[in-house]
């Protein structure tokens, strides 16, 4: 608005005003009409206040039934021992962070998954962020006199698709059974999509006198070492032998998976595969 039209706002308001007061003054009713206004506003204020406050209460009262509502168990003997189940996995499936991701036969790797990858010397890949604590591991294992080889790393969908053809052509030569070549191939190698080693976090690490990926590897001196060291850098066996029905993975002495130093101690403590840990079996 113009400093003008402001002005002539102004004026207009002012005249209408002096017109009320004139209109009181030759009336003789300025004064009660003063004190029935001021009475009238002061009751809407009471009544705007106090809906306002009823308000304010209703819906206090409203969110804290909701807060209640849902923090009270459902005690039907029937559904509760299942929903408490149902809700510590939801739970324990919201507090993942990248190192804790769950992956397995019926966790597929999260959609448009792409870890930020730092390449090592013979070509492999790990996810950045737990390069450092895989290059100390590696650099005590060979301080210690062993001779540790990462022998498979990082795998993009192609790659992983490519190995598991191979695995089911394989099964064929054999002589397995077609209809059960694809189950009996998974036991070996993860479905495409169903891998670890797509985030990035897993490694297969090998004796460099012995590189064959069999159970073999269990008595080797790097695998000896790793066993008892490396959850002190954050990593673990991740498919022991008595834990195969669990990860729905077969024994593997030689893939280690990332899941950072904390859950690596509590699980290489109690003897947990990542599965028991997280809650989810």
């Amino acid at each position: 608005m113009s400093y003008r039209k402001q002005q002539g706002y102004y004026r207009t308001c002012r005249g209408r005003c002096g017109q009320r007061r004139r209109r009181f003054r030759r009336t003789g009713v300025r004064l009660p009409a003063v004190i029935i206004g001021t009475v009238l506003i002061l009751i809407l204020c009471g009544r705007v206040i106090l809906a306002g406050g009823i308000g304010e209460i209703t819906g206090q009262a409203a969110e804290s039934q909701a807060v209640e509502t849902a923090a009270s168990p459902d005690t039907s003997s029937g559904h509760q021992d299942s929903r408490a189940s149902r809700s510590h996995q939801l739970k324990n499936a919201q507090e993942q962070v990248w190192n804790l991701v769950l992956v397995n036969p019926w966790n597929p790797v999260p959609e448009n998954y792409e870890p930020e990858l730092t390449y090592l010397r013979n070509g492999q890949a790990v996810d950045s962020r737990c390069y450092p604590e895989l290059q100390q591991m590696m650099d005590d294992c060979r301080a210690a006199g062993f001779d540790p080889l990462i022998c498979a790393s990082y795998r993009t969908m192609e790659k992983q698709e490519a190995l598991f053809e191979d695995k089911e052509a394989r099964l064929i030569r054999e002589g397995c059974p077609e209809n059960e070549v694809e189950a009996e191939a998974a036991k070996v190698v993860a479905y495409p999509g169903t891998s670890e080693h797509q985030l990035g976090l897993a490694l297969d690490i090998v004796d460099v006198s012995c590189q064959q990926l069999d159970t073999e590897q269990e008595n080797t001196p790097v695998q000896q070492w790793l066993l008892k060291n490396s959850w002190k850098y954050g990593f673990v066996l991740r498919y022991p032998a008595d834990k195969s029905d669990i990860t729905g993975i077969i024994y593997e002495p030689w893939h280690y998976r990332y899941v950072g130093k904390e859950a690596a101690a509590e699980m290489y403590e109690n003897k947990l595969c990542l599965e028991e840990y997280l809650g989810i079996n």
